[in-house]
């Protein structure tokens, strides 16, 4: 996606270089997971059914399997969820030393080059703030 954003010229040659580093070192942040989970791929807010403040429901799925981690992640995104959702699901299953430290950011690259790509604006700021604090 970087490559691609990059050649639509949303994204900076010096960013891309970024990236490349990053690629070389994702085995110090992402393991293999136990089992892929069904993950919906468009978590946010705008497709959440909620009643008497309660979620009852996720509409328009962009269905894929991954890291169950990689669908928290787009949950944090956009501020869509809030702490008790994440205390809730940790409560049936634990998240992996390093998700809030890292994996969070790092699985949130994909969907910010998205909306970069499609959208422009001020995605590559926050994107640029996850390279930092990657170190890369």
């Amino acid at each position: 996606m970087a490559r691609q954003t990059l050649d639509e010229n949303r994204l900076s040659v010096k960013t891309m270089h970024r990236f490349d580093k990053l690629a070389a070192r994702l085995d110090q942040w992402i393991e293999e997971p136990d089992a892929p989970a069904l993950l919906h791929g468009d978590m946010w807010g705008g497709n959440v059914l909620v009643k008497d403040s309660r979620i009852t429901g996720f509409i328009d799925p962009a269905l894929y399997f991954g890291d169950a981690e990689m669908g928290l992640a787009f949950a944090t995104l956009f501020g869509s969820f809030r702490e008790p959702f994440f205390e809730a699901y940790e409560e049936l299953t634990p998240l992996r030393d390093g998700f809030w430290e890292a994996r969070r950011d790092l699985y949130n690259l994909h969907p910010l080059l998205v909306h970069l790509r499609l959208f422009g604006g001020d995605y590559a700021r926050s994107i640029n703030s996850i390279l930092n604090r990657l170190g890369v």
